[in-house]
């Protein structure tokens, strides 16, 4: 029993557990926002794996997915045609991403302190010269694309679908592809990476592209889903989520190890988990500090599993 099928049976109990005791859980209105919070975080999970397995990590990726998409709506409101101001939003997020590569990659600033310095760049240039509003509500000249967060297909819901494909996509760029190659070796041992010849300084920036793209696609489902963004979330304390997803299905923050199926686990237990302390109507603080030993919890097994070496320790910590 690894620590995926250990969560995997943490979640399929919690289920359970609430389902039997919990009125409510499993009515259609509770399992669709399950099913819909499920799919973002799992979304952005699968984003920040992908760094987390090359020994990096994202501080400003809920940032790029709250500002991004709440500009997108924005334009929208303003006149500019959906599909324009998606493309917009769009290349302001991979920007967001791009250079936040390039800081890490080639200006060398560790990732840990070049993401959290983007985080609060995009929030703060968002508010001040893009989105003047904390809420941002999408136009009915936008409903064309209300069915990417609210839609069903196959009678399955949009959002889930949206979840699979890039969680496919994620595995499939990481177990058959060089560049997925790359990111598992430049995890396992960087200096190593590099001697061997990979280029791990455009790798690094391909990464955190990948992650603002994820991020944008994230942030264009809740926003249809809700017909609105609130900005306010880059300040939350979504970023935790995302992390704790990712580190509780068993992917290494020492890098090298793990995948999206992780990613999956962890989603699935932390989305029942909040889903629950929600309908028990838990105050939001305490929800917090539950996450957060969770959290912490999560840290400490992944150190007792998967501990620092001494390449690691002269890298210096994520």
């Amino acid at each position: 029993m690894n620590q995926e099928k250990i969560v995997l049976l943490i979640a399929i109990v919690l289920f359970c557990a609430f389902s039997l005791f919990l009125n409510g859980f499993t009515s259609a209105g509770n399992l669709l926002t399950l099913v819909r919070g499920v799919s973002t975080l799992g979304i952005l999970g699968v984003g920040m794996a992908i760094l987390i397995i090359g020994r990096g990590i994202d501080l400003a990726i809920v940032a790029i997915y709250a500002m991004s998409a709440g500009w997108t709506l924005h334009l929208a409101n303003g006149g500019i045609p959906i599909a324009l101001a998606m493309l917009i939003g769009y290349l302001f997020a991979l920007s967001a991403g791009v250079i936040n590569g390039v800081l890490i990659a080639y200006v060398e600033v560790p990732a840990l302190f070049a993401t959290l310095g983007m985080a609060s760049f995009v929030y703060g240039f968002a508010r001040y010269a893009l989105v003047p509003l904390y809420v941002v509500y999408m136009p009915e000249a936008a409903s064309g694309i209300a069915w990417i967060g609210n839609g069903f297909m196959f009678g399955v819901p949009v959002p889930i679908l949206f979840f699979a494909f890039v969680s496919l996509l994620g595995f499939a760029f990481l177990h058959f592809t060089k560049p997925g190659r790359f990111v598992y070796a430049m995890g396992d041992n960087f200096a190593a990476a590099r001697m061997s010849g990979a280029p791990v300084r455009p790798m690094i920036v391909l990464q955190y592209a990948i992650s603002a793209t994820i991020a944008y696609l994230a942030g264009m489902i809740t926003a249809t889903a809700v017909a609105s963004m609130n900005t306010n979330i880059a300040n939350s304390s979504m970023i935790y989520d995302v992390i704790l997803v990712v580190v509780l299905g068993g992917i290494g923050l020492s890098g090298g190890r793990g995948g999206v199926r992780n990613v999956v686990v962890g989603t699935l237990l932390i989305g029942i988990l909040l889903n629950g302390m929600t309908i028990m109507d838990i105050q939001y603080t305490l929800q917090d500090v539950i996450r957060s030993l969770v959290l912490l919890i999560a840290i400490v097994i992944d150190s007792l599993v998967n501990p620092r070496d001494e390449q690691t320790a002269q890298q210096g910590d994520i």
